[in-house]
């Protein structure tokens, strides 16, 4: 037969080949065949001196550290950027010619800049290091023929491991023995209930990750009962080390910000250099201007034109937008994630933990023949006859001095039923009756039993799988007596099992009789014609804000697809409950082999997922993302990290999620509600709408400083300002974009407008048409006022001067009017304190500069006559106020362009799903 080395060579040999598990897989092999493929004994154990050869070979039981990238590295791809690589070309310059201020300053800004893109990569790289938290740091095996401890590091493939309730296990295991094994698994599968484990149980190569009852898996949690089984896997080869591989692997893509910045980097870069260029040139050319002069005007026009404050806009916005998240209990965990939140057009979430409150409860009973709401179980008889039943036969312990879930501690079903007695005024038979015997639960006959006396008589109790129940009862409890189970009465209990099945529930049932002095004194009673009582309905219920969040979402044009490893009944009633309806459940067997177009044809005709693994939501997310959409993924589990990791945004639960999966995530819910994502969604497209008119009255200023320079040069003028104050002014419109535009608050049709499309540029037509008509508005004020005092031979100066008290107020006008998309004199204009601050401090710059002869000749401006002031004013008022006319134009296009696409939307969501289900009206 070979020695035990030789089988595990051989089996290595065999899984190296087969890819990642053997050919034909542990799960579905017999016991026999496992120990023998691993070179073990199934008594024995592995000799120490073996398992310490193994060791060697085959390295420790952990998950292989991820190679951690260079700082400088990372540091290095930051500074790549266009944005970035854009002003370390403008510092350079200044440096040359002799400006080491400004350099510096610039300089200091791409450090910035790089160390924030780096910190935040080093952090989220950080998700894989975490599934190594789950591995338990001992274990019990036989080696040699006797238990020992070991450090779950140093355990191999063939030591046998002992299984107990309240331990983790410690690696992949095939069971050779289980009595009344139930493990955890929701962290792998989602599955709200602990699965049953059987180790006789025979299984298709092809069985569900949720339904291989043979094995036990690396981290998951035995809840109850006990086994024995051999290792099978290891490491980076169990089902967790795979996971992690997953989430290694996942693409983490760039937000649409990112793309869209180095868009916007690259079409600004030649049009500054250009116009920098091109200005001074036709002022020496056209307007014979002294080339010492036009040279540091160009070079002032260029530290004006070139947006290097541009990256720092986004992060202030981008700053207060992920504090203003915190604050609604969504913890933003890398910045830039944030703005994708307002252009998620589908979320796929999980179910148990996210949509569900991840714990059993009674939900309801069914006895004497109708089912029975839990409101009214402490007024039925009947009902509380069943639930002393759930309360003595259980392994479920009740804590004294506990409160809510605490109070109780056992397996989730018993927990329930002893809340359930609780409810129902119960609970305290546990101390009114003498226990005799337990016969304890066990994968071959379902079901747990109790011998108890009260009152002087003998009862047996049973409580277990409802089929078991029923076909050992002969009789039926009504009214306080026992009549006749016919097959008629049988019929209507498989119809009401039927019927809580299919809503989702577990169902559980009970049933008794009383036991005659001589089956008491025999030992074991027979388990045999029971009385039946009635059936108790559990529910992992959904949480009460879970319905309206995804009601909210809806309007707001996404689409909502639960995702789950849970049975797909469950997923169903569940999906029923909180708003994700399918007529048909797809299962994970169905995505087997299947394409990514394949799987994209199954989003469009469902909206529920059941009994999917792990590497099957990832391909889910790949099909949506393949589709167009920006995905979203919400999760708590470790079976969620790869799809976290892979799309636009992962959402994950703070308090109840796994470490794996609030490391894998761009954002956490600190309070575990679903109902904030919608609030996060808000807060995305608050920031999102909020960076587009910062970063558009942003450019509309350059726009207009641009416009009045090169058409006053055209036309033979000087530069309309000096270099000292190009500075000033482009200091007001960066500190006016960076201060007051971050904090406007939302637009009344945010929550109702589709997503905006991914395909859509950031500097789309309305974004460019309004930088376009609101610089050259500005640009137009500006150059009236200057070509005016310039022709009425007031002086350089005083036209300069008069050309910057225009371009002071036009640009504060301005940006009252882009401040909102709606027309200022009908709600558009909202009193914030910056803008206020900003008002006061222009007017309080231009009465300075009036007034204080020595700060007005530091900016080489001069006091202004009277009629001129009138001039300034009227042009500064409203020749920028024509935008509000564009912008009145673009919102009458887009009311009606959205019209009619959204009946056609709403006719096709009637119809049936499709993975975009919302367009974007100006896509």
């Amino acid at each position: 037969m070979g020695t035990p080395r030789d089988a595990l060579k051989a089996t290595a040999a065999d899984g190296a080949s087969s890819g990642p598990e053997p050919a034909s897989p542990w799960h579905a092999r017999s016991r026999d065949d496992v120990v023998r493929a691993v070179g073990s004994d199934s008594e024995l154990g592995l000799p120490e001196v073996e398992a310490e050869f193994r060791l060697a070979q085959a390295g420790p039981n952990e998950l292989p550290e991820p190679v951690a990238e260079p700082w400088w590295k990372q540091a290095a791809e930051a500074l790549t950027e266009p944005l970035v690589l854009l002003l370390l070309a403008v510092g350079v310059l200044y440096a040359i010619f002799g400006e080491r201020e400004e350099a510096t300053t610039i300089f200091a800004v791409i450090v910035a800049v790089a160390a924030i893109e780096t910190v935040n990569e080093a952090r989220a790289k950080r998700a894989i290091a975490s599934l190594s938290q789950l591995s338990p740091p001992e274990a019990t095996v036989i080696r040699d023929g006797q238990p020992r401890p070991v450090a779950a590091k140093d355990l191999v493939p063939g030591d046998l491991v002992l299984l107990e309730a309240g331990r983790r296990a410690p690696a992949d295991i095939r069971l050779l023995e289980t009595a009344a094994l139930r493990v955890d698994e929701s962290t792998l599968t989602g599955e709200s209930m602990p699965a049953d484990k059987d180790a006789n149980a025979g299984l298709p190569p092809d069985a569900p990750l949720g339904d291989r009852r043979t094995m036990a898996f690396t981290g998951t949690l035995v809840t109850g009962g006990g086994g024995r089984g051999v290792v099978v896997e290891t490491a980076s080869r169990t089902m967790l080390g795979r996971i992690a591989g997953l989430a290694a692997s996942a693409r983490e893509p760039r937000t649409p910000l990112q793309q869209q910045q180095r868009e916007l980097a690259a079409a600004l870069l030649w049009l500054a250099i250009g116009f920098s260029v091109l200005v001074p040139a036709l002022s020496i050319l056209i307007g014979g201007r002294p080339w010492r002069a036009a040279l540091l005007e160009g070079l002032t026009l260029a530290f004006a034109t070139i947006p290097e404050e541009l990256p720092i806009l986004v992060t202030i916005v981008l700053g207060i937008g992920a504090y203003r998240l915190a604050r609604e209990h969504a913890i933003t965990r890398r910045l830039q994630a944030a703005e994708t939140l307002g252009r998620v057009s589908v979320i796929a979430t999980d179910k148990t933990g996210t949509l569900t409150e991840n714990r059993m409860l009674l939900a309801a009973l069914y006895v004497e023949g109708k089912t029975l709401p839990i409101d009214r179980v402490a007024t039925s008889p009947a009902a509380k006859r069943l639930l002393e039943i759930g309360a003595l036969a259980t392994g479920a312990q009740v804590r004294d001095g506990q409160s809510g879930d605490a109070r109780f501690l056992g397996d989730p079903t018993d927990v329930a039923l002893l809340q359930g007695a609780e409810t129902a005024g119960v609970l305290g038979v546990r101390q009114q009756v003498q226990v005799e015997r337990v016969i304890p639960f066990d994968d071959l006959h379902k079901r747990v039993a109790v011998v108890y006396n009260r009152d002087g008589d003998d009862w047996l109790a049973l409580k277990g799988a409802p089929e078991i129940v029923l076909s050992l009862s002969t009789s039926v409890g009504h009214d306080g007596a026992q009549l006749p189970l016919d097959e008629d009465q049988r019929n209507e209990v498989r119809a009401a099992i039927a019927a809580m099945a299919e809503s989702g529930q577990r169902v559980i049932g009970a049933a008794e009789r009383r036991l005659s002095p001589a089956e008491f004194a025999q030992g074991a009673p027979a388990e045999q014609d029971l009385t039946f009582v009635g059936l108790a309905g559990l529910q992992d219920p959904p949480r009460p804000e879970a319905a309206a969040a995804v009601a909210a979402l809806g309007r707001a044009g996404i689409r909502v697809i639960m995702v789950t490893g849970d049975h797909p009944a469950t997923a169903k009633a569940i999906g029923s409950q909180v708003g994700i309806v399918a007529t048909d459940v797809v299962e994970g067997a169905r995505l087997e082999g299947a394409t990514l177009n394949d799987i994209a044809y199954l989003l469009r005709q469902s909206s529920v997922f059941a009994r999917i693994t792990p590497e099957q939501k990832l391909r889910i997310v790949q099909a949506l993302q393949g589709a167009g959409e920006v995905v979203a993924v919400t999760g708590d589990g470790v079976n969620d990290a790869p799809a976290l990791r892979q799309a636009e945004i992962g959402v994950a639960m703070g308090h109840r999620g796994s470490d794996v999966a609030r490391e894998a995530a761009d954002l956490v819910l600190s309070d575990d509600n679903f109902a904030t994502v919608v609030s996060a969604v808000r807060g995305g497209r608050l920031l999102y709408d909020n960076l587009r008119k910062a970063v558009r009255y942003y450019l509309a200023a350059k726009v207009g400083l641009i416009s009045a320079s090169l058409a006053a040069v055209l036309a033979g003028l000087p530069v309309p300002f000096a270099p000292i104050q190009i500075i000033v002014l482009e200091l007001f419109m960066d500190l006016g974009a960076s201060t007051t535009f971050v904090v406007e608050p939302l637009e009344e049709d945010a929550m109702s407008r589709p997503p905006r499309s991914p395909r859509r540029r950031f500097l789309d037509r309305p974004m460019v048409t309004g930088i376009l008509g609101g610089g050259v508005a500005l640009g137009a004020a500006v150059l009236v006022v200057y070509a005016w005092a310039t022709r009425a031979s007031l002086g350089e100066e005083t036209a300069r001067s008069a050309a910057f008290a225009t371009w002071m107020i036009g640009h504060l006008v301005l940006a009252a009017h882009m401040r909102s998309d709606r027309p200022l004199l009908r709600g558009g204009f909202r009193f914030t304190l910056p803008f206020a601050i900003w008002g006061f401090t222009v007017a309080g710059l231009l009465l300075l500069t009036a007034f204080v002869p020595s700060v007005g000749h530091r900016l080489h401006l001069v006091s202004l006559p009277s009629r001129l002031w009138a001039i300034v004013v009227t042009a500064g008022v409203v020749l920028p106020s024509c935008f509000a006319l564009q912008k009145w134009l673009v919102r009458s296009r887009q009311s009606g362009d959205r019209t009619p696409r959204s009946a056609q939307e709403a006719s096709e969501a009637r119809a049936e799903p499709s993975i975009r289900t919302t367009r974007d009206a100006n896509d």
